[in-house]
């Protein structure tokens, strides 16, 4: 659930900038609207299936243990294994066992996601309880610990971004370092090692002394006002942080350095706060209203059918937390803008295409149209090809 906007060109070409402003309204609402529910859906019904079929005798260590051995093994064997999928499956060699292959393996993935999660969170509530001062310590520590190695962006989560499901990078695990396996082993599983559980779990961490604490100060006697404000709050906030997109951009172009690092780490900051607040109040809602009665049968509903919205949707890999980004990293301000890029895709991908044709009437030859997907790096946009940029490549490869 993290992403990157690096390379990402100012306005998509073909669209006055209204209407570029229009699709980037659409692409917010679409996330926080239809995305994000449907990830917190999924989320909260593998969390709680877990809590069901997975504590033998009723020991709440044991099924934290299980889920942490489920969670880190299956998320290093992911990352080990990248390569060998990226070159195993592709549309090219055969387009349905990629396909059935591809949405397999982000099934299997978000279920060691959320395992992953689960299981250094449910650790760390047996050890240190619901106490404000370590629930305090234990985040502000994290955060710190975070800050320190510029990873505080991977606390991102939907509705502040959207992950199409894209056939580039569609099995790549981004490492903190960007080792490859063929550099050299030792140092990739290193590498793999630190991202896997080190940085993953101070993302947990983050998460978990953050949502304690709404626990503990936003009406703790009373289980429904207290879902319903940290949804009001969530929605609030996030709303308030796609606003602020366009100022906070200006600051980071502003400054460079420790200043503008310090102006980003702020502002995924407050957006953490508001997406904790989303998926606190979403969460609680759901085991309030949906078949409190009978919450095994209403995590399985909600498992399927938010599963298969975001497959049908093509954005299913938005249920996964993999890859490890860097703070700042992207050049300028769009370090500061969320990567929520659905319908402008799609739309410069029928532009593209449009022009192709238009260029192969005119001319009667044979034009290659490109792929907009190809402006997907680990399923994060990273470029997009101008159409300008098309009609030159065209050209040259028709002469």
């Amino acid at each position: 659930m993290r992403g990157s906007t690096a390379g990402l060109p100012e306005h998509f070409q073909g669209y006055n900038k209204s209407y570029n402003r229009i699709l980037t309204v659409l692409d917010s609402l679409f996330s926080i609207v239809v995305v994000c529910p449907c990830v917190v859906g999924y989320w909260r019904s593998i969390w709680k299936l877990m809590e069901i079929y997975a504590t033998p005798q009723g020991s709440e260590l044991l099924s934290a243990l299980i889920s942490t051995t489920i969670g880190m093994t299956g998320h290093l064997a992911f990352c080990f294994l990248q390569k060998v999928l990226e070159h195993t499956f592709h549309p090219y060699k055969n387009r349905i066992l990629y396909y059935l292959v591809s949405r397999l393996y982000t099934v299997c993935f978000a279920f060691t996601c959320v395992n992953g999660w689960r299981g250094p969170w449910q650790l760390l509530e047996l050890h240190a309880k619901y106490n404000k001062f370590t629930v305090l310590v234990t985040t502000v520590v994290s955060v710190a610990a975070l800050v320190a190695i510029r990873c505080l962006r991977n606390v991102a989560a939907p509705p502040c971004l959207i992950v199409k499901d894209v056939v580039r990078g569609y099995f790549e695990v981004m490492t903190m370092f960007r080792l490859s396996m063929g550099e050299k082993t030792s140092l990739y599983i290193l590498d793999c090692l630190f991202s896997v559980l080190i940085v993953g779990t101070l993302v947990v961490f983050v998460w978990r002394g953050g949502w304690a604490l709404l626990d503990i100060f936003v009406f703790p006697e009373d289980d429904v006002l207290s879902a319903w404000a940290s949804l009001i709050l969530g929605y609030a906030s996030v709303a308030i942080a796609f606003i602020l997109q366009p100022v906070m951009r200006y600051l980071c172009e502003r400054f460079s350095g420790t200043p503008r690092l310090l102006i980003a780490d702020f502002f995924i900051l407050f957006a953490l706060f508001g997406t904790i607040n989303v998926w606190r109040g979403i969460w609680n809602l759901l085991n309030i209203y949906f078949l409190p009665e009978n919450p095994e049968l209403s995590c399985w509903i909600t498992h399927w059918v938010c599963l298969i919205i975001l497959i049908l949707l093509g954005c299913s890999n938005s249920l996964l937390v993999r890859g490890v980004y860097i703070d700042a990293e992207e050049p300028a301000g769009k370090c500061v803008v969320f990567p929520c890029y659905y319908l402008r895709i799609i739309f410069q991908g029928e532009k593209l295409k449009q022009l192709n044709l238009t260029s192969l009437t005119i001319q009667n030859v044979k034009v290659h149209v490109r792929d907009s997907e190809k402006a997907m790096e680990n399923n994060h946009i990273v470029s997009v090809s101008t159409i300008s940029t098309t009609i030159k490549q065209n050209h040259k490869e028709n002469c």
